[in-house]
């Protein structure tokens, strides 16, 4: 396996991850006082945007080449980072 390809199963793994994070919040939601869910769902909004934009970085990662992959994984690396943020913030706030 090359390195692209590992890094590409390594975002997609980092991706289920979030979205059982997401799934989680979204169950909390549900039980939340009516002021709080709409707290969750703003919140979750934003989450699956970032993680969204973490999706669109993972199919350029996919469909670059072997030599420009390197430079492709920059963005990716910032997205992971930005999500990582969001989601662990989001978890300490509710």
């Amino acid at each position: 396996m090359s390195d692209k390809q590992a890094y590409e199963k390594k975002l997609e793994a980092q991706i289920d991850e979030w979205n059982a994070d997401i799934d989680k919040l979204k169950a909390k939601a549900k039980k939340a006082s009516a002021d709080a869910e709409a707290d969750y769902e703003k919140e979750i909004d934003k989450l699956e945007s970032r993680r969204d934009d973490m999706n669109d970085k993972l199919e350029e990662l996919k469909s670059a080449s072997e030599d420009a992959w390197e430079d492709v994984k920059d963005g990716a690396e910032s997205a992971w980072s930005s999500m990582s943020d969001a989601v662990s913030s989001a978890a300490s706030r509710f």
